[in-house]
Parts: structure tokens; sequence; C-alpha cells
């Protein structure tokens, strides 16, 4: 089981997030302040490190900075909202693995903490690619449907749904699931928005890769 540093100093946050990682099957250690995260892990090793920028006492910029200084092998994701472009690339070029933006889609931030982890600490990811059946798969990083030869690209929401269905392979996922995890939406607005982007995603892949579990939702065929 893999094991993640969450630095994170929003309450409500830290808890979700925590939940969220732990339902999703990784072992979840959590610190509040930027001393406390940087205290965690230099004690111990992680597979992850997901660390906020905007913290109470020391910038994020600085844990990342002396965190690899002393461990140039870890592997951290920066998750902020910080708005400067120049503070996200700044952390990229001192060694971050991926920077993810603050309001974040679940599914992808799960897509892209699997792909960090899976990652051999070169650069080059080992898995950087989902596997739907024996001819499609996702490419994570270019945010693309591959389809053989073919690269289908696919828009911010569509891409979510897949990586969170596929999240789920096998497994029926509700409405209300999908309407709370991948739009952040934890009530029923009387819409038919997840139909519509099932619909989208289904005109692109085989057909019967997902399936319509009646009176639930859907389910992306484990094949």
């Amino acid at each position: 089981m893999a094991h993640i540093l969450l630095v994170e100093d929003e309450p409500n946050l830290r808890a979700l997030l925590g939940r969220l990682l732990g339902e999703t099957g990784y072992r979840v250690t959590t610190a509040s302040t930027g001393s406390q995260g940087l205290r965690a892990a230099l004690s111990e090793e992680y597979d992850l490190v997901v660390l906020d920028l905007m913290l109470p006492d020391i910038p994020g910029e600085e844990v990342l900075h002396v965190l690899l200084a002393a461990r140039p092998d870890a592997k951290v994701l920066i998750l902020s909202s910080v708005p400067e472009v120049g503070r996200r690339v700044g952390v990229l070029d001192g060694g971050a693995a991926d920077f993810v933006a603050k309001p974040f889609v679940n599914a992808e931030l799960l897509a892209r903490i699997r792909l960090r982890i899976r990652d051999d600490g070169s650069g080059r990811s080992n898995a950087p690619y989902l596997a739907i059946d024996d001819g499609a798969r996702v490419d994570v990083q270019r945010r693309e449907l591959m389809i053989n030869s073919q690269r289908v690209p696919l828009p911010q929401r569509e891409f979510a749904l897949l990586t969170y269905l596929l999240n789920r392979k096998g497994e029926a996922c509700s409405r209300e699931e999908l309407l709370a995890d991948v739009w952040g939406i934890g009530f029923d607005p009387g819409t038919n928005v997840v139909d519509v982007y099932v619909g989208r995603l289904r005109a692109k892949l085989a057909p019967d890769t997902i399936e319509t579990v009646r009176n639930v939702g859907y389910r992306l065929v484990a094949r």
C-alpha cells in the first residue's frame, strides 16, 4: 500500500483529501503546517508528498527546497491555489514532480497521484497511460484518448469522468457519486449532465465499453 504525506493547513480540505485518498486505498499521514510536514517527510520515506504552497508558518517552496536537498529522490506533487504563474513554474523548476491547481477535480487529482507514484524517479513515467482495453488507453499527461495509433483530445470534464470510471473499473458508479466527485456537486440538480458526458465518451470508445447500470448509473467494463 502506497504511503502519502499530505501537507495542507485548511482543516476541511485536509479531512476531505485524507478520506478521498484513504478510500482509494492509500495510507495517509497528514500535517497542517510546513514545519510539521517537513519533520514528517524527513523522518520517514513516503511514496508521494502532496504539498500546499500557502502554509501558515513557512512557504511550501521552502519545504520543497529543504526536503529535496535532504532527500533528492522524494516525489512531491504541489496542490495549491496560488495564482502567480511564476510560482507554479518555480516549484516545477525546483524539482516538484507535478502541480495540480485548486479547485481540482477528484478524478484528475487521483490520476495524477497514481501516475507520480508509478514514476521511477527519473522524470520519465513507467506507466503514463491508463489502459481501457487492448486497443484503447488514456494518456494522462497529454489528456488524450489513444485508440490504436489515433489520438483523440479529451476536454477536461470528459478526461475527469473517464479517469474516474477507470479508477472504479468494473464497479457501478452512481450518478450521485459522479456528480459529487467529477463535477463537485453535492446534490442532484435535476440535470442530465452525467448522461450527456457519458454519451460523448461512448461516441469515442468501443461499443459497450461503458455500461448503463439500471437505477444506479454507469460502469466501465473490465476487459
